[in-house]
């Protein structure tokens, strides 16, 4: 493991995370975003659901947000708070600092979710500034490491949390504007695809590969210039969309890479790891990343047949829901030190999951019984997350297994 130097002192990351002596919960950055996280995800979703059954003063807009900006932002801070270190060599966020970053991201729930209900315009101007603290301290901190750890290859990463932590700023002012932030949501979304493409495309077959090689399976293609390409597609098809969002040329260019992110993921030989639905997941979770821009692109060439809300949520209930639950599994049991299976809980919770994401697509495209499908897919995005919560929450908040120390 790569040897690092920081205030004199010189370990490896995963040795500065055990030498850490204070509670397990701030001991690394996944444990507290991912347990917050996937609770709000699971909690949030009823409160919007409720609001909107009932004509609640609750919004869409506050619904938007807290599953793009506060639970993903939450997960995606989690996730290179934890990465980050490995990627740079360069000390990991523990303590008391990993602590005020999470009292941050719960003030800004709370601050969002008072700001929805709140029909004095000036308090929620004040409570949107809260909120809007949080990524841009993650954005300064990944620039930050990057930078003086010299690694420029993660550069991508450091330009998408800037971008995402100043469309979460733009979402703000639209919203204060016009009631709705289609331009901001836009380009949180083409921001968070784009890092399922990049990471996601890195670990989904790194992993894959680490497994067959323990069990002589088919290994996946190594990384080519093909992958560099469907990357290259994938970024082109979601600035079109954003510039240009109606135009024929961006709906093609979103089909194509949704086709061509298929062809990718084919060339990683998911079919042959059912016997471990900890690799699986992983994916699911590109599929559906590429059947959201496929649909997303198809809407925009054919409004009439496939309605935007199909390739919406395919992309977040399915791309975004499925990738991350894969993620924060596979992530909590490494870096817990529990074995690397998904066992009988996290089957449990992919397929609900998935069947919240099919159900979501599917009300979407059948707009006769969208409500029921609505609220079936609601609850069973809400029953995978809390099942999350109470599986892995044991492991996120105490020690690691003392064989494991």
């Amino acid at each position: 493991m790569r040897r690092i130097t920081h205030w004199r002192i010189s370990v490896s990351t995963a040795s500065a995370m055990r030498a850490y002596k204070g509670h397990p919960f701030f001991s690394i950055g996944l444990r507290p975003f991912f347990l917050l996280s996937a609770i709000w995800a699971g909690v949030s979703v009823p409160i919007w659901l409720a609001a909107f059954s009932h004509g609640g003063a609750i919004d869409l807009s506050w619904h938007v947000h807290e599953m793009l900006f506060g639970y993903t932002g939450g997960v995606i801070v989690g996730f290179l708070m934890t990465a980050v270190p490995n990627w740079t060599g360069r000390m990991p966020v523990v303590g008391a600092p990993l602590a005020a970053m999470t009292v941050l991201w719960t003030v800004g729930r709370l601050a969002m979710l008072a700001g929805a209900v709140s029909p004095d315009f000036t308090p929620r101007i004040w409570l949107s500034s809260i909120d809007i603290l949080f990524l841009m301290a993650m954005a300064a901190m990944v620039w930050r490491e990057v930078v003086v750890g010299r690694n420029w290859r993660n550069v991508p990463v450091a330009v998408m949390v800037s971008v995402l932590a100043l469309s979460n700023v733009g979402f703000h002012l639209e919203v204060g504007l016009t009631g709705l932030a289609p331009v901001s949501t836009r380009i949180a979304l083409s921001v968070v695809a784009m890092m399922i493409a990049l990471i996601g495309g890195r670990t989904t077959p790194s992993f894959t590969r680490n497994w067959q090689l323990k069990r002589g399976g088919p290994l996946p293609a190594l990384p080519d210039r093909l992958d560099q390409a469907v990357l290259v597609l994938t970024l082109v098809a979601l600035v079109s969309w954003n510039v240009s969002p109606e135009s024929s040329w961006a709906g093609s260019l979103l089909a194509a890479a949704g086709l061509f992110n298929l062809l990718r993921l084919a060339r990683w030989k998911g079919y042959a790891t059912l016997a471990e639905p900890l690799v699986l997941i992983l994916h699911m979770g590109y599929f559906w990343l590429a059947c959201g821009l496929g649909l997303i692109g198809l809407a925009v060439l054919a409004p009439s047949v496939i309605p935007q809300s199909a390739g919406i949520h395919a992309l977040t209930a399915g791309g975004i829901g499925v990738m991350t639950l894969a993620v924060m599994t596979r992530a909590s049991r490494g870096h817990t030190g529990r074995p690397l299976t998904a066992g009988a809980a996290g089957v449990i919770i992919y397929l609900m999951i998935n069947v919240a994401a099919l159900l979501r697509v599917t009300g979407g495209i059948w707009l006769d019984a969208h409500m029921p499908f609505l609220i079936a897919s609601g609850t069973c995005w809400s029953a995978a997350f809390l099942a999350f919560a109470l599986a892995y929450g044991g492991m996120l908040i105490g020690p690691r297994p003392a064989s494991q120390r």
